[in-house]
């Protein structure tokens, strides 16, 4: 069976990974960007937000499942709006198009940051849907905007995959974790020996190199296709063992 997906941050890095799986499956997949998309819009802002969300009306009349993929990595209060708030405006936002579907499921690109040391005042105001006092707050120590947008919209995903808007209706609302995976957007990085350093003390892992978009891709694929009706709430952490060993106790 054909299904319709769609896909923000499509243009590029794991966005573009899980639209070419997708498509090479014979689905239909509506991408969603800056540029170079079915859907333009900046997911940024609250107008980017509603035309992105008013196209996908427009252009389909159910969605059977949707990827949160949309992010950036800048130390600056943007990337809440982007990562945090993007992200939920889009799965919330959507959500009417997936619960016409007979099997939808949805999937939120978080990431292993969230596991390191966040802005406790920006995370709260985010998980309370206030963007401008999680912008403030960020912008105190804009160094910890991507973990701190990463840990929220853990947060958030965990406490509403329950809730009876999405596991009530059917709708399996799932993550993925990613560790550092080579992308354009992390190129730069992974070309300075020093800032490697760093990223292998902030991201230890048991197998030698990093990840690459695709392996996200094929387990981005599997969560918008299993059959179960059980699997909800999940966030998997596809990152080489990062998690397991700076959590070792924690399961």
């Amino acid at each position: 069976m054909t299904c319709t997906y769609l896909i923000t941050g499509s243009a590029s890095g794991i966005g573009a990974a899980i639209r070419r799986r997708l498509e090479a499956g014979g689905n239909r997949v509506i991408g969603v960007d800056l540029r170079d998309a079915d859907i333009e819009a900046d997911l940024g802002t609250e107008a980017g937000r509603k035309a992105m969300a008013e196209a996908a009306i427009r252009l389909t009349p159910r969605l059977d499942g949707v990827v949160a993929a949309a992010g950036i990595s800048h130390p600056m209060p943007a990337t809440l709006s982007i990562n945090y708030f993007g992200a939920v405006a889009t799965l919330e936002r959507l959500r009417p198009l997936l619960a016409e579907a007979p099997r939808p499921r949805a999937v939120a690109i978080c990431s292993t940051a969230a596991l390191l040391p966040v802005h406790d005042a920006a995370v709260t105001a985010c998980l309370a849907g206030d963007e401008a006092a999680a912008v403030a707050a960020i912008a105190e120590q804009p160094d910890l905007s991507y973990m701190s947008s990463k840990r929220a919209l853990s947060l958030w995903l965990r406490r509403t995959a329950v809730s009876s808007a999405w596991a009530g209706a059917g709708i399996l609302l799932n993550g993925i974790a990613p560790g550092v995976v080579e992308t354009g957007m992390t190129a730069p990085l992974l070309r300075d020996p020093e800032m490697v350093k760093l990223i292998a003390q902030a991201n230890p892992m048991a197998v030698k190199g990093f990840a690459v978009p695709e392996e996200m891709a094929e387990l981005a694929a599997y969560l918008l296709s299993f059959e179960g009706h059980y699997m909800l709430g999940q966030i998997i952490f596809n990152d080489g063992g990062t998690d397991a060993l700076m959590r070792p106790d924690a399961f």
